[in-house]
């Protein structure tokens, strides 16, 4: 068959790239220049299969008030909001609140997890990609001692789940990071000690051209208009291209992969997707002292700041900002995660001198992203990974291709449901 994947971010790319194992003709449709330009590119680089969770957290919701009006809070929003804002807000509230849907969703979105992490694995010994990834694990860090109470019980999840992981004292932290000597509180921490790290942006890029050697075509600064649709199936594509002409083309089967520019492509097919632009910042430096430097991923649960190792640079990411797609970038934001890096792990590197970036996660309201049969027989959708893109990529293209091939996916896909929203 030939597909049509729409998107070219990390989610897109490894489904391109699934695909074409499969033996299919691919073509990506991306308006960026080249691939992993968007939300991909900026990243908090881990892959936490075993840290992956609903973004409608029912724990969160009490803590989300204090957060906004918190200068140094991971969690922010424009003033008024915006109707799409409170829109969102609501119905994230709304699954909050419904019995025992956060923990299914959670459960849900680790299984997927974990077979991400097979299918990067298979990936990455099929393919030699430099992207500066590793499987070294991932650090919860516990500032207080409740923090670290409260990963006993995710401890007891993962375990039921078959994920190696352990709860270490301050002198094992120290240990496995020796890096860390700054003066941040410490209690603990729980180590997810399969999760990797990666830079996303490098690896979409990489994979990309190895996509190409092998028949897949990218068509670059190419806009998708909308989808060419009866009642049943969709037969093609209308994009406008770089020159400001249109063209149509013909596809066995198409799959949405576009982020938070998804839901337009679907609306006019009769499929409403609530997704949000949950906005991220992040810095990228080159390390100036790599043995003060993070071996692998740190959350700084004091900040909600992580850190990551890529190579000889260090990435560090933060915040849930709502404020649709504004893409300033407030000096107060970066001073916040300097303040993480710094009292962790001071004098790694310059941290006035990093490379800045803001970004918007396609984020649902209930968390789980969308997965599967759209509106019409030969539409698929793999879209709205909210945080967890990278993460969840490789995973994500592999169940949407055995779907597409009309096998049984590997994971259950009930949670993913791209109708759920109006049922």
């Amino acid at each position: 068959m030939h597909i049509i994947v729409v998107g070219a971010g990390v989610v897109g790319v490894t489904t391109a790239y699934e695909l074409q194992s499969r033996g299919h003709q691919v073509t990506v449709l991306e308006r960026h220049s080249a691939a992993g330009n968007e939300t991909s590119r900026g990243n908090a680089a881990q892959r936490s299969y075993g840290v992956v969770y609903p973004w409608a957290d029912p724990s969160m919701v009490l803590k989300a008030i204090p957060w906004l009006f918190k200068k140094d809070g991971p969690l922010k929003m424009s003033v008024p909001p915006s109707m799409e804002t409170l829109r969102f807000m609501f119905a994230t509230l709304r699954y909050a609140w419904s019995p025992g849907l956060f923990g299914l969703n959670k459960r849900a979105m680790i299984r997927l997890g974990i077979h991400s992490r097979e299918r990067f694995l298979a990936l990455e010994k099929a393919l030699d990609l430099p992207f500066d990834g590793g499987h070294q694990g991932l650090l919860h860090l516990a500032s207080t001692p409740e923090t670290l109470e409260s990963y006993r019980e995710t401890q007891r999840l993962l375990d039921e789940l078959g994920i190696p992981s352990r709860l270490l004292t301050p002198e094992q932290v120290r240990e496995a990071e020796p890096g860390m000597v700054g003066d941040g509180p410490l209690y603990g921490a729980l180590s997810y000690d399969t999760d990797g790290t990666g830079d996303c942006h490098l690896f979409s890029r990489e994979l990309a051209k190895a996509c190409e050697t092998k028949g897949v075509q990218f068509r670059y600064n190419t806009e998708t208009e909308h989808l060419v649709a009866d009642d049943r199936r969709v037969t093609g594509v209308t994009i406008r291209k770089d020159d400001g002409t249109s063209e149509t083309l013909e596809a066995d089967a198409v799959v949405i992969s576009a982020g938070c520019w998804s839901g337009h492509l679907t609306r006019p097919l009769g499929l409403e997707l609530p997704i949000y632009p949950v906005k991220g910042y992040s810095f990228t430096v080159p390390l100036k002292d790599p043995g003060r430097a993070p071996v692998s991923t740190i959350h700084d649960d004091n900040y909600k700041v992580v850190s990551t190792r890529l190579g000889e640079r260090l990435r560090a990411s933060g915040f849930v900002e709502l404020d649709d797609f504004n893409r300033d970038i407030p000096e107060a934001r970066l001073a916040t995660i300097r303040k993480s890096v710094e009292s962790r792990f001071p004098g790694c590197a310059d941290l006035e001198s990093a490379e800045t970036w803001t970004g918007f996660r396609p984020m649902t309201p209930d968390g789980p992203a969308i997965i599967g049969r759209g509106p019409r027989e030969n539409l698929f959708l793999n879209t709205g990974h909210g945080t967890f893109g990278w993460t969840l990529s490789a995973g994500s293209a592999s169940v949407i291709s055995q779907l597409i091939d009309g096998e049984a996916p590997s994971v259950c896909l009930d949670a993913f449901r791209p109708g759920r929203f109006t049922e």
